[in-house]
């Protein structure tokens, strides 16, 4: 678990990079387009940090539950967030 959370860490810290660099750029006036095209690559970044979070959370908590009643609940708990994070 502590090896996911390292994991989390490091992408966070590489989006918040990110995040400054599209400041520095509006700071400095750059093109429209070249800015957008980093808050795309920022939502990919964040797309991709969900998606390890969510693969972290089915290996730890649904399949390493101690029992089928923890399993299920962590796992109906995943449906109601991915129901979100979807749309």
């Amino acid at each position: 678990m502590e090896k996911d959370r390292s994991r989390q860490i490091a992408r966070i810290r590489r989006i918040l990079g990110q995040m400054r660099g599209v400041e520095r750029m509006i700071e400095e006036g750059k093109e429209c387009t070249e800015v957008l095209n980093q808050v795309i690559a920022v939502r990919g970044a964040l797309k991709s940090l969900a998606e390890l979070i969510i693969s972290d959370h089915v290996t730890t908590c649904v399949e390493g539950a101690s029992n089928l009643e923890e399993s299920e609940k962590h796992l109906k708990e995943l449906l109601v967030v991915l129901k979100r994070y979807v749309n």
